[in-house]
């Protein structure tokens, strides 16, 4: 499969990619190192996951910006300190840190949604503080927020936000430069593959964005079969709740077809 042409750092492991999504949750709360560490004992080499700003400025990882749905709480992440967030109860762990999660898994490569403008200078901080610029893409649905962290972080991988998505799914019919317009620097198209009626992973984007140098990835794949569709479609990488039948699905693949086993971590 099809690897990007200055590949390195985040993209040198071989595709496909699965990134699992907030960890591993099936026994433990998403986004949380319980959920973490189960999804790198699965085989994981990507972790997905989401920060917020608490109120001390610390990068907090978290999908909501609230705890009302994980917490049942009301409070924001954002009134609350980052030792207050670690003590909330999520169902036997706390709200970590994105320093403390980069620290914990330092062969593991991380896929980071900045979710609001607040977190993007704590985001910065902790990045620059593990030196694992290398070690993870950056994304967000606002494209600004996306070219900012890739401005602050020289040389860090970004996936295209809602706008770029747009543009790429109305430039796949140019090809690769089509692509390259639409992306606007950044490495990887992170996807549905459909966005209500319009259908947005096609065989001609794979393959334009293929031609530019770009990584398709899916999210969220937890079906099997249309895990092996895609796969089959050509995408390089299946943003999953289940990154341990999603692994054993590929080694299972290459297994059959010969082929050599997935790395150890």
């Amino acid at each position: 499969m099809h690897a990007p042409e200055d590949a390195g750092g985040w993209f040198s492991p071989a595709v496909p990619r699965v990134l699992a999504h907030r960890g591993l949750a099936t026994d433990a709360p998403e986004n949380t190192m319980p959920a973490f560490r189960a999804a790198v004992a699965a085989g994981a080499r990507y972790l997905e996951t989401d920060v917020h700003r608490s109120r001390d400025d610390v990068a907090i990882v978290s999908h909501d910006p609230t705890l009302a749905r994980v917490g049942s709480r009301p409070e924001r992440i954002g009134e609350l300190t980052a030792a207050e967030l670690a003590e909330v109860d999520l169902g036997g762990a706390g709200l970590p840190t994105l320093a403390e999660v980069l620290a914990a898994f330092p062969g593991i490569r991380c896929n980071v949604d900045v979710k609001e403008e607040a977190a993007v200078g704590p985001t910065v901080e902790a990045i620059r503080a593990a030196d694992a610029v290398d070690r993870v893409l950056l994304t967000s649905f606002s494209d600004s927020r996306r070219r900012r962290l890739a401005r602050l972080l020289p040389g860090v991988a970004t996936s295209v936000g809602s706008a770029g998505v747009v543009r790429a799914v109305v430039a796949a019919p140019l090809g690769a430069r089509g692509i390259r317009w639409a992306i606007r620097g950044a490495r990887a198209l992170q996807v549905p593959e459909r966005s209500g009626i319009l259908r947005i992973v096609s065989p001609r984007l794979i393959a334009a964005a293929h031609a530019a140098g770009v990584e398709v990835h899916v999210w969220t794949v937890n079906d099997p079969d249309d895990m092996r569709r895609l796969l089959a479609l050509g995408v390089d990488g299946l943003v999953t709740d289940r990154c341990d039948v999603a692994l054993a699905l590929i080694d299972d693949a290459g297994s059959a077809a010969g082929g050599p086993e997935r790395p150890a971590t």
